[in-house]
């Protein structure tokens, strides 16, 4: 680096003041490109390819050290967050990478830690490890939820079925409620956790009763809706006692008391994708929009009831199993979402 461009790297990143961390810089933007280009009579443009070149010199100097070592394994629990926070992020934002990753995260889930109709916990060096737990299949059931609202997919709706299907088949607490953190069929255990509140990672009965509502009223299975309430009113008391633990459980309660209002929109790909955004842009934290294309065959449940319009594009309003004529006119849409 010439020694004309050191000041300006060490006003950028504040090493033309005292150490930060322990005696040493952690490097930390402290003056705006504009504001240096103003004092040395240099252009931004001239400011911003003297940090790149520094951050090259830095990048190369620290390819020197022995890097961390990474862990490798690819967690389902964890993979569920991914894919449900990219899914929101690419509808707002209009990312198509986004939706992609999660889509592409949706099918190594699918096609590598679903063994003999199972779901597995944790995948590394190719192989799937460990019976999954009540985490993994609940929040994987929100993710796809969230992704079917980015981008619909028939077989990931399927999938999600399926995983709604053994956490009520292995996980749920028929007698009082509720959702046990490990299956039927896991090792036997002194103690058969059933957690309710949220910690380091959002409480897996919360999440449980959230998703399975929400796909309950998005296909009219009251199997899904009954267990849900079930859970709620497994954590009633613990909800009631320490409410700021348990916001998850009470996100669920909120939308049990006031059932989501969804939207099936059928009809060609590019007018059906014109009417979604016309509903995402309208803040509405607790709608649901689902773009089905009209050659979509062989939906589950109350899906199949919203069927398309030769040369039309109708939408179908719900608010939980409760649904509205179906609407045809671009005006009457609007409307309603306002």
């Amino acid at each position: 680096m010439p020694a004309d461009d050191y000041p300006i790297v060490a006003r950028r990143f504040g090493l033309d003041q005292d150490a930060n961390f322990e005696g040493s810089w952690h490097l930390t933007v402290r003056e705006s490109l504009s504001d240096i280009a103003s004092d040395t009579k240099k252009t931004p443009d001239e400011i911003a390819a003297v940090l790149k070149a520094a951050r090259s010199a830095l990048l190369a100097e620290r390819n020197q050290r022995i890097a961390p070592a990474r862990d490798e394994k690819q967690l389902t629990a964890w993979n569920s967050l991914a894919i449900r926070g990219l899914s929101i992020a690419g509808r707002v934002l209009d990312r198509e990478d986004f939706i992609d990753a999660a889509a592409g995260a949706i099918d190594f889930l699918r096609n590598k830690l679903v063994l003999d109709g199972r779901l597995y916990a944790s995948f590394k060096d190719d192989r799937a490890r460990f019976p999954a737990y009540l985490d993994d299949h609940a929040f994987l059931v929100d993710a796809i939820i969230e992704n079917l609202q980015a981008r619909w997919n028939t077989e990931n709706l399927s999938f999600a079925v399926q995983m709604a299907d053994l956490m009520l088949d292995y996980f749920e607490d028929t007698d009082k409620g509720g959702f046990y953190f490990t299956a039927s069929d896991h090792e036997t255990l002194m103690h058969r956790p059933k957690p309710l509140a949220d910690e380091a990672m959002p409480s897996g009965n919360g999440v449980a009763v959230f998703a399975l509502q929400r796909l309950g009223h998005i296909l009219g299975e009251d199997r899904y809706i009954a267990a849900a309430e079930r859970g709620l009113r497994n954590a009633w008391q613990a909800i009631d006692e320490h409410p700021h633990g348990h916001v998850t459980l009470l996100n669920a309660l909120e939308e049990y008391l006031n059932p989501p209002e969804i939207i099936i929109i059928r009809g060609k790909a590019k007018d059906i994708a014109r009417w979604q955004d016309s509903a995402a842009k309208i803040y509405a934290p607790a709608r649901l929009a689902f773009a089905i294309d009209e050659n979509d065959q062989d939906l589950p449940g109350l899906l199949a009831e919203r069927k398309a319009i030769a040369g039309k594009t109708v939408a179908y309003r719900c608010v939980g199993t409760h649904c509205e004529l179906p609407i045809t006119n671009p005006k009457a849409f609007a409307e309603i979402l306002s």
